[in-house]
């Protein structure tokens, strides 16, 4: 196939970037709707080019209605070489335009799809969607497995629900494990590995399923909802960002958002929701998960604050716990060309029968790279 310069974004999931100025306009004047419900499509997604470049490889997608009634997409990549090669590119993401990755293929003819050594499903953040993580879905199937991305409900093309901060998605997510498992299509051991939103999803429902999880990768999670919450509303109020369109934007959420209590709109989202969003605890759901764990947060993590991965770190000590220096929410799941390696060699160890929970090392090229990069980003 002919070489191909994909610009999408990998994943970075601006959980509750529904209230963010960087988002869409809603007509609605409450902050407590932008929690019960994304309020559009983030702007950091390049839709239209996403969805060429997930029609460009082989792959199989469909839906489960699970207990809930609500239907949720799936799509399955299998195991093989797609003449994967990432480049990171490094770029502003606070001027309200989609991000670029630069992601090369070389899809052999014919694509031969090789006998899976395990099964990973991949969870996208807020206000994303699964395809919007094709790189690494085609980094892990070039490393051996077969990948599904499951589409959360009120994202992407599954159906709409009460949002449950990755309570009720849980649900979701093992309903559709269970419906593919029947039809032959999860395999091997099963890993989890989710984005922001997605990564509490997975904890949660790696709690659910116990034995049946043979590790969790976690990018981001937030350890408590409402405490995320309280702290990320006011960074997205306070954010200034470059392009004018966003400047404007950015205004415009602050006058309409800006008056209201934080406190009043958990408390009517949690009402809303029957849900009470402080009691949604992703920490007590990690301690209690039998599966072993990779949590990486960056550093600079001003969305979800990297005091919610250290409070997640110290919940269990099946736990492997990597902060990336220089990186913010945005930029770490971008960066497959720092941790790619580190999460193949990671899932291969947790594979291993009897093996104790790995614990991997960030290369100290990479660290030295990840620095590096932040010194050349331009500012302002």
């Amino acid at each position: 196939m002919k070489r191909l310069l994909l610009l999408l974004l990998a994943g970075a999931g601006l959980w509750l970037a529904a209230c963010s100025p960087l988002t869409s306009i809603s007509r609605s004047t409450s902050l407590s709707d932008r929690l019960v419900a994304p309020g559009g499509v983030s702007t950091l997604l390049d839709t239209p080019r996403i969805a060429e470049a997930v029609d460009s490889v082989p792959n199989r997608h469909g839906r489960v209605t699970g207990r809930a009634g609500v239907p949720i997409f799936w799509r399955a990549f299998d195991p093989g070489q797609y003449g994967l090669r990432y480049d990171y590119l490094a770029q502003q993401h606070d001027n309200g335009e989609p991000l670029r990755t630069g992601l090369a293929l070389d899809l052999p003819h014919p694509f031969r799809p090789q006998a899976p050594r395990g099964t990973v499903v991949l969870l996208h953040g807020w206000m994303m969607n699964g395809d919007a993580m094709l790189p690494w879905s085609l980094q892990l199937a070039q490393a051996g497995y077969r990948v599904v991305t499951i589409d959360l409900r009120n994202h992407g093309h599954s159906g709409a629900g009460p949002s449950g901060y990755g309570t009720f998605e849980s649900d979701d997510v093992i309903d559709v494990i269970d419906a593919l498992q029947a039809r032959h299509e999860v395999v091997g051991p099963l890993y989890l590995f989710g984005v922001s939103y997605g990564a509490a999803t997975a904890l949660f429902t790696a709690d659910k399923l116990g034995d049946r999880v043979a590790g969790v990768v976690a990018m981001e999670s937030f350890a408590n909802a409402g405490d995320a919450i309280r702290s990320m509303i006011p960074h997205l109020m306070s954010l200034q960002p470059s392009g004018w369109k966003a400047q404007a934007m950015a205004a415009y959420g602050r006058w309409r958002y800006g008056g209201q209590d934080i406190n009043q709109v958990i408390a009517a989202a949690s009402q809303r929701l029957d849900l009470d969003l402080d009691r949604v605890d992703v920490t007590r759901a990690l301690a209690d998960t039998r599966a072993c764990v990779l949590l990486l947060h960056g550093q600079d993590d001003q969305h979800v604050q990297v005091s919610q991965g250290r409070r997640l770190a110290a919940a269990s000590p099946r736990v492997h716990y990597i902060e990336m220096r220089g990186e913010d929410h945005i930029t770490l799941p971008l960066r497959l060309d720092l941790l790619g390696g580190v999460v193949d060699d990671w899932l291969a160890q947790e594979g291993r029968a009897g093996a104790q929970c790995a614990s991997p090392a960030l290369p100290e090229e990479a660290d030295r790279m990840a620095m590096a990069q932040v010194a050349a980003t331009p500012r302002g």
